[in-house]
């Protein structure tokens, strides 16, 4: 009779109904893998089968669509290959595909079941925990400072040491003996004269005749005509210099600009950075760069250095040369060392810094720079990130940046040998195979999208076609059955 048919056809038709309605139930959880029915047919010696049974209950470990959360914890496995690793308060080893964390009050990366998210540290492979850090980031004491600038070639030259200048003088009487005045003279380089007073203050001579003497006593016939009123001597050529007393071609004076910060047509270019002692105070370092007459072919650059307003090597400024190329030829790298940079109401290590200035240029243009140092000061812990192959990154409110450890994910031969755990969470079978662990990305892992979660892989419409289907099978299964009943109504009603 059909009875254990259709038996058997009920009790496998509810089995699919259930694992239908589980995966449209879950169409909500984060990470979850919707499960497939597979049917096998009984037989038991006998030509006639003896109906259907559920052979397995198997998932599907496709990928669901991943969404931006924001969350700094939020993760979410990029590709089919990865289940998170945790462990729950008893040591259990569990694997998820839900990636919602959180730091708990004892600063581990957990789920909402608690279970602790795994990973590995930044030495070794040995799996471990994965925590939030706590407490400030020390600060660091600059040590290196990298420059590459581009020197003005055509930026006028800085003199140290200055020239007089040359003045020639000459007495001239223009209203007879003793009458007589001496003024000084200048000659320029194209011959233009201009006239001082033995005070220095330029006058203006009105053209006419003079007379020229040696020592303003004694008259000789020398005169001196101003032709125009530029000064310029027209008669006779060479009057001046024949008839001055020290008279010389006038040299334009050379100006010295010995360094200084208040001075600021002592230096040529300026360039400002912060820099940091090992108490994690910032000071202002500058450098000065003075450009210098240039000798043997070669450009020569003085580099000064002043901390929080104090040079520190007004004797000895640091040297940069440049061939005529504008290559950087001599002063790539530069040492100094400042005691106590916080003096006595700070007190911190000696500032020991070094100035790399390879690749720096002198080219003609403005002055152009860019620079690194490596310094920071104290800074707070301010938030969590974990990149694409599990770098767990933590942040802090100077800026900087540290890896912590790497999310650790684990694959394993037969996902399907898995056994469901609860919580949307599996563990390990002697089906399943042992797991594969590594970082994301490496052995054919999948990668990690942080600030996301991988939704639901149940495809509704598709959940909703099978369950309609579930229902006719179940449906004509209890059929058979009511009209297995109807025939043996019958036999016994014909007795």
């Amino acid at each position: 009779m059909g009875f254990g048919q259709g038996l058997s056809g009920l009790n496998a038709a509810a089995q699919e109904l259930d694992v239908i309605g589980n995966n449209i139930a879950n169409a909500g959880t984060v990470g979850f893998k919707s499960s497939s029915v597979t049917f096998s047919d009984v037989f038991a010696n006998s030509p006639v089968g003896l109906g259907v049974k559920v052979a397995s209950v198997n998932q599907r470990f496709t990928v669901g669509s991943i969404s931006n959360t924001g969350n700094s914890l939020d993760l979410a496995i990029d590709g089919t290959k990865g289940l998170f690793r945790t462990e729950d308060p008893n040591g259990n080893v569990l694997y998820t595909r839900n990636g919602q964390f959180f730091a708990d009050k004892d600063n581990f990366i957990v789920n909402a079941q608690g279970q602790r998210l795994t990973g590995f540290g930044l030495i070794g492979d040995d799996l471990q925990a994965l925590t939030v850090p706590v407490g400030n980031l020390a600060p660091r004491a600059s040590a290196d400072v990298t420059t590459r600038a581009n020197m003005d070639a055509n930026a006028n030259p800085v003199y140290e040491t200055g020239v007089t200048e040359v003045l020639g003088s000459v007495w001239m009487d223009d209203a007879g003996p003793g009458a007589s005045a001496q003024y000084q003279y200048r000659i320029g380089s194209t011959g233009q004269i201009s006239w001082f007073d033995m005070t220095n203050n330029p006058v203006s001579l009105p053209d006419g005749t003079y007379t020229a003497t040696t020592d303003g006593v004694t008259q000789d016939s020398t005169t001196i005509t101003l032709a125009t009123t530029t000064g310029q001597a027209a008669s006779p050529a060479g009057a001046l210099g024949e008839s001055a007393t020290v008279g010389t071609a006038y040299t334009a004076p050379i100006i010295a600009h010995p360094f200084s910060l208040t001075d600021p047509e002592s230096y040529t270019h300026t360039l400002p950075l912060t820099v940091y002692d090992s108490v994690g105070n910032s000071h202002q370092m500058i450098q000065y760069f003075v450009k210098r007459p240039g000798g043997g072919g070669d450009s020569q650059w003085d580099v000064y250095y002043a901390l929080d307003g104090n040079v520190v090597n007004a004797a000895t400024p640091h040297e940069i040369t440049y061939d005529t190329a504008g290559r950087l030829k001599t002063g790539t790298n530069a040492n100094l060392v400042i005691p106590n940079p916080g003096g006595a109401d700070a007190p911190a290590d000696a500032l020991e810094l070094t100035f790399d200035y390879t690749g720096s240029t002198q080219f003609s243009g403005d002055f152009s720079y860019n620079f690194t140092q490596d310094g920071f000061p104290t800074g707070e812990y301010a938030g969590l990130s974990v990149d694409t192959d599990g770098s767990v990154i933590a942040s802090y409110t100077n800026g900087e940046l540290r890896t912590i450890g790497y999310v650790a994910l684990a694959n394993f031969n037969n996902l399907n040998g898995l056994k469901a755990f609860g919580d949307n969470s599996w563990i390990e079978t002697g089906a399943s195979g042992q797991p594969i662990v590594g970082r994301p990305g490496t052995n054919g892992l999948a990668t990690i999208k942080g600030q996301a979660l991988e939704e639901s892989n149940v495809d509704m419409s598709q959940e909703l076609v099978n369950m309609i289907i579930a229902q006719r099978f179940y449906q004509a299964n209890a059929q058979t059955i009511k009209t297995q009943d109807q025939i043996v109504q019958n036999l016994i009603s014909m007795r």
